[in-house]
């Protein structure tokens, strides 16, 4: 049975990517099917800048074993902007639209087609604008999928990670687990932060170290 989860941040450059791609070599290292995208991404460098290695969506294909192309970029990340903005704003900078329904069912034709797990990775935080009306959250809910949020182990992240739990509850979100990605030069270990973040949500939470792989209980609990 298919299984769609959506990649969720608690904030801005906290590790969404690294977890998506870290939950994807492990999945797939168990010999499991995995569909890992970025529909919407901003401040991505054109093709045939070597910079564009260091992408999100290069970092989801290499994960996934699949070599950059025009054609395997477009079909992880169709929505593209140069600009390191919010996608609305990035938009308007190139002179294009973004619409909430568009963007929507694209993900759910690819839910219809996915066989196996399907991870679909959101841009920066749940509450960061993707079109001119629509958040993050909204693009979350009109999927209808569970989601897996993201957070940073720096300064202010169990605020942000508990603000963002509790937005996912009030709008009737299943929250499949919490993943703090240890956040460089933070002050405290990312464990610490875990710990904090568990005490106060029902979901599982689990610490993903800078450099480390994939939690056993995470994939163990995304493979069902």
């Amino acid at each position: 049975m298919p299984r769609h989860l959506f990649i969720a941040g608690a904030g801005t450059e906290i590790g969404k990517t690294y977890v998506t791609a870290a939950l994807t070599r492990r999945l797939r290292a168990q010999g499991r099917t995995v569909w890992a995208l970025k529909p919407l991404a901003s401040g991505v460098p054109p093709l045939d800048d070597p910079a564009f290695a260091d992408s999100d969506t290069a970092r989801l294909l290499a994960a996934q074993g699949i070599p950059v192309s025009p054609e395997s970029v477009a079909a992880c990340s169709p929505w593209r902007f140069a600009a390191p903005l919010s996608p609305d704003q990035a938009a308007a900078r190139e002179g294009r639209e973004l619409a909430l329904a568009d963007l929507a069912a694209w993900c759910r034709e690819r839910m219809a087609q996915a066989q196996g797990t399907l991870l679909i990775e959101g841009v920066g935080g749940l509450m960061s604008p993707v079109t001119d009306e629509a958040t993050g959250l909204d693009w979350l809910k009109a999927l209808d999928v569970p989601a897996l949020l993201v957070a940073g182990s720096h300064l202010g992240a169990i605020s942000h990670a508990l603000t963002a739990c509790e937005s996912l509850r009030l709008h009737g979100v299943p929250l499949r687990a919490v993943v703090v990605s240890e956040s460089p030069d933070a002050p405290a270990p990312a464990e610490i932060v875990a710990a904090a973040i568990r005490l106060r949500v029902t979901a599982p939470v689990f610490c993903l170290e800078r450099g480390g792989p994939c939690p056993d209980g995470l994939a163990a609990l995304v493979r069902g």
